[in-house]
């Protein structure tokens, strides 16, 4: 039996006051998007509509489970319609939903398991929910309170990570922070935390760079374990400057392209760490990808079909080795592989997409590996490319962008007097990169950001990434004529999946 607590018990031990907090951001997230399973509930009543719409709506955006939902209810809005359809029917109506596949089993099998156990109803409670395909406790939890209005508490990775961060529980799991919440959370708030959580971890309490800076409980929050996204500094306090620079921030963040670079050191293991969602909230206009170190047909269909991409792969034709690939929302007007030198493409480290008004290059450069056993090949590819990128820039912008697996300044590394003869910043490595920044090419990042300990790559040992022991080797440049196109450069290092972080770059 949930105990009942007191005004004082609401409080933390640390003074975190849950009850305030919950009032505030009740508010707050009024005007932002409406989770989506809250959206379905608005519309009908009918459980059923609600847990297939949970269903669907794991590890998937909003919109897109809302779209699948629209067309799925519009053929089987009961469980005898969804009963006719099957498993290759349901996975065309759903997709691109994620784990499609996965899902349409599970509704193929929903209708039969609530007739055999449940009398053809939707159960009410945790433990029978739990009974049913696809359905686990977060799932149970969600359609307990949305659809039958009962005390339960949905704890997904938001509600999980952001009741950690505010220290009001201190758990590793979400069955974990369940229990806690069951014991401190005042009754009043199960049924409410959940879709007020969600809406808050997807509009500012990101996972990925939050924006504590606007935060309207900065004060109160105690940010554990949080990094901040890193802004601009503002030199003046007054409310009317601070609304100006959160104005030209949105502004400069909608225009022009956005373009995302990774070097994912292996797709297939990226996708076990999160990749596709950062791939989506990243929302990337081209999203380009080094060292993939698979084959198209060794990848799950939700990442070679990404509804909205046009999708080129440059594999190695060594297995498990390099390789390269863009995802682009704007379809090319040409693509080029390679650099039409077989020592080099057999590795396929360069994909050159035009567009009507620029190129973009990504290329995953060779490691000069230890001792600098293969620097003449690094060093002939070097060449090869700069001469690709000259040409190209004789036509219309270049961007490029990639894993250049060099360091150039002592600024771009942690340590740069122990490398100066190792892979990566030795100094025939270093004297390319001058002569490419002479060229007149553009290093954008530092066109916004001149402070250290700013690294796009950390080694996997001695807990480098935790202790900010990195290089910055991952970049996007320009041609010297595109300069005034750059809008914005960054660092994406809170996002993890890689031994590298993505880099971006928005042009216009």
């Amino acid at each position: 039996m949930v105990r009942k607590m007191t005004d004082m018990a609401a409080t933390a031990e640390n003074g975190f006051d849950i009850e305030q907090v919950i009032r505030l951001l009740q508010k707050e997230v009024a005007d932002y998007q409406v989770p989506v399973v809250d959206l379905i509930a608005a519309q009908t009543k009918d459980p059923f509509k609600v847990l297939v719409a949970t269903i669907l709506s794991a590890r998937t955006k909003d919109e897109v489970t809302a779209a699948a939902c629209r067309r799925l209810f519009k053929r089987a809005a009961t469980p005898d319609e969804l009963a006719r359809l099957s498993i290759a029917d349901l996975e065309k109506i759903i997709y691109p939903v994620g784990f499609f596949r996965n899902k349409a089993k599970y509704l193929a099998a929903l209708p039969g398991v609530l007739a055999e156990k449940f009398s053809g109803r939707v159960p009410e409670t945790i433990d029978e929910l739990v009974q049913l395909p696809g359905v686990g406790r977060k799932t149970a939890n969600l359609v307990v309170a949305v659809a039958f209005g009962k005390p339960a508490i949905c704890v997904d990775t938001h509600v999980h990570r952001i009741m950690n961060i505010w220290g009001y529980v201190q758990t590793k799991t979400p069955l974990e922070t369940e229990m806690a919440l069951r014991e401190k959370l005042p009754p009043q708030y199960w049924i409410s935390i959940n879709s007020i959580l969600v809406a808050f971890g997807q509009g500012t309490c990101r996972p990925r760079r939050p924006k504590c800076d606007s935060c309207i409980i900065a004060d109160l929050c105690p940010r554990i374990g949080v990094t901040p996204r890193k802004t601009r500094p503002n030199n003046t306090k007054n409310t009317k400057s601070t609304e100006s620079t959160k104005s030209t921030e949105s502004t400069r963040k909608k225009e022009g392209l956005f373009f995302v670079s990774w070097n994912v050191n292996g797709l297939r293991a990226a996708l076990k760490k999160g990749f596709l969602d950062s791939f989506f909230e990243l929302d990337a206009d081209i999203f380009a990808l080094q060292e993939i170190k698979a084959l198209p047909d060794q990848l799950p269909d939700e990442v070679r079909q990404i509804p909205g991409y046009h999708i080129f792969w440059y594999p190695a034709q060594k297995k498990g080795y390099s390789g390269t690939a863009v995802f682009s929302k704007r379809e090319p007007l040409s693509v080029q592989y390679g650099l039409e030198e077989e020592s080099f493409d057999a590795e396929g480290r360069v994909l050159t997409l035009e567009f009507a008004d620029f190129y973009f290059i990504t290329a995953y450069f060779p490691n000069a590996q230890p001792k600098l056993k293969r620097i003449d090949f690094k060093q002939r590819f070097n060449t090869r490319l700069l001469a690709h990128m000259d040409r190209l820039a004789g036509k219309k912008s270049v961007v490029l962008c990639g894993d250049l697996n060099v360091a150039h300044k002592p600024i771009d590394l942690a340590n740069p007097k122990a490398n100066e003869k190792n892979p990566g910043y030795s100094p025939q490595e270093r004297a390319w990169m001058d002569e490419v920044i002479r060229a007149g090419y553009v290093d954008t990042f530092r066109l916004f950001n001149s402070d250290p300990d700013q690294y796009s790559w950390w080694s996997y040992r001695f807990n480098a990434r935790a202790k900010n022991i990195g290089w910055r080797i991952d970049y996007f440049l320009v041609d010297p004529g595109s300069r005034d196109r750059v809008i914005d450069a960054a660092i994406h290092d809170d996002i993890t999946g890689s031994d590298h972080c993505p880099v971006s770059l928005r042009f216009k």
